[in-house]
């Protein structure tokens, strides 16, 4: 499927054929009606890899590299299990953590194929260390 991030935003209204949920459903059959008939779960309301990915080409060419970087984190983490990405969320918390806890989390994350979350995750341990802020 030829994509343009010039040309091709917002993907819902200019290229919905890209969209789909998880399970494969198209964004034309993600509706109200359908989540009432039982049709659409909890999960199929999720975004894609392939969606945060694409959103991540559109803010990158519109010059917009940090939020281009946290889409394809984003990207990355559709796979990492919630339980995981809540103790992380708790652990990232200054004073939460040591260093060694935080590398923990990042070898974690690395596992799971996350690898720019697990970069960032090491970033923050060495900001936490300049500044005084791990456990």
């Amino acid at each position: 499927m030829d994509f343009d991030p010039t040309r091709d935003y917002p993907l819902g209204t200019r290229r919905p054929d890209l969209l789909t949920t998880p399970a494969g459903t198209p964004l034309e059959l993600v509706t109200l009606a359908a989540a009432r008939d039982g049709a659409l779960f909890g999960d199929d309301l999720r975004a894609t890899p392939e969606t945060l990915r694409r959103q991540a080409a559109v803010a990158r060419a519109a010059g917009r590299t940090q939020l281009a970087e946290n889409l394809e984190r984003a990207a990355e983490l559709t796979v990492v299990p919630d339980d995981v990405m809540l103790a992380v969320y708790t652990a990232l918390r200054p004073g939460r953590s040591t260093r060694e806890e935080l590398e923990a989390w990042a070898k974690r994350l690395d596992g799971h194929g996350a690898t720019r979350t697990a970069a960032f995750v090491r970033e923050a341990s060495a900001a936490y260390a300049e500044r005084g802020l791990l456990s």
